[in-house]
């Protein structure tokens, strides 16, 4: 049986209206592809703590969590992941990465452009169909 993994990913919006996308460093598995920021929820931690956790691990800020957007389960070769996606906004910092390669701000209708990790491909076409 695979191994199940809960991550958590955060839809970051800023004032322009567009949205935070990190690049996979190459040591990463997946390397290389855009996703949204987050990671695992540890046992025992609710869905909005693991996300505020893992922003300010990886980015170095805060977040305020806005709504539950989006929650998608994907079969890869070695494990399943059920990804989570959560609308918020940040309310202190300026994100930076440190395990991705590279951070980008994007609008919405421009986020095809990029070469997503499959998991996170519904969110992203959920997100440039919105309105």
């Amino acid at each position: 049986m695979k191994k199940e993994l809960k991550v958590v990913a955060a839809i970051i919006e800023n004032d322009q209206n567009e949205i935070l996308c990190a690049l996979r460093s190459p040591d990463m598995p997946m390397p290389n592809m855009w996703e949204f920021p987050g990671g695992k929820v540890e046992q025992g931690e609710d869905l909005y703590s693991a996300l505020k956790r893992e922003i300010d691990e990886e980015l170095g800020c805060k977040i305020e969590i806005a709504e539950l957007f989006h929650d998608n389960i994907h079969e890869y070769e070695t494990f399943v992941i059920n990804l989570i996606s959560i609308k918020c906004r940040i309310v202190k910092g300026t994100p930076a990465p440190s395990e991705h390669s590279k951070l980008i701000w994007l609008r919405r209708e421009n986020l095809c452009s990029l070469v997503w990790a499959p998991a996170d491909v519904p969110a992203v076409d959920q997100l440039m169909n919105e309105k």
